[in-house]
């Protein structure tokens, strides 16, 4: 069987459908990829803390690779988040481990710095292979 070197688009949609920022202190921002994912200025999702200067990111697992083929969870293995205040360079990187727990995933990003914040997602399996980034989506952070 041929070995899939890219991940599915269909993987960057499941995570743009469920990619929600939130945070207390921060206005609504609107989203800078698609029109699907959406920031909101005060709450949680799935349970999440939210707090001053803090950002929950939330997504969904992907269901399959970019040539269709289908994607067990225990094939997932992390969520690699980068963020910044620059759009076009990320700096900052968080690596979510544990990527097959469950099929809908959270993280809160702490000790943000006010102004315009920028996040990505990408999830790599056990074999290595790592998708594509998302869309951008953007979050204000205001004390």
């Amino acid at each position: 069987m041929k070995r899939v070197s890219k991940m599915s688009t269909a993987w960057i949609a499941a995570f743009l459908m469920g990619a929600l920022l939130t945070g207390c202190g921060g206005g609504s921002s609107g989203s800078s990829g698609s029109g699907s994912s959406s920031v909101t200025g005060a709450g949680s999702v799935g349970g999440g803390v939210s707090g001053p200067r803090t950002a929950v990111l939330s997504w969904n697992a992907p269901l399959t690779r970019v040539n269709g083929e289908s994607i067990p969870m225990g094939e997932l293995d992390r969520y690699v988040i980068r963020y910044g205040q620059d759009d076009e360079n990320l700096t900052e990187e968080v690596v979510v481990t544990n990527a097959q727990a469950q099929a809908e995933m959270s993280y809160a990003i702490s000790g943000l710095d006010n102004g315009i914040w920028y996040f990505t997602i990408q999830v790599q399996d056990t074999s290595g292979l790592i998708s594509e980034p998302s869309d951008v989506v953007s979050k204000s952070v205001q004390s």
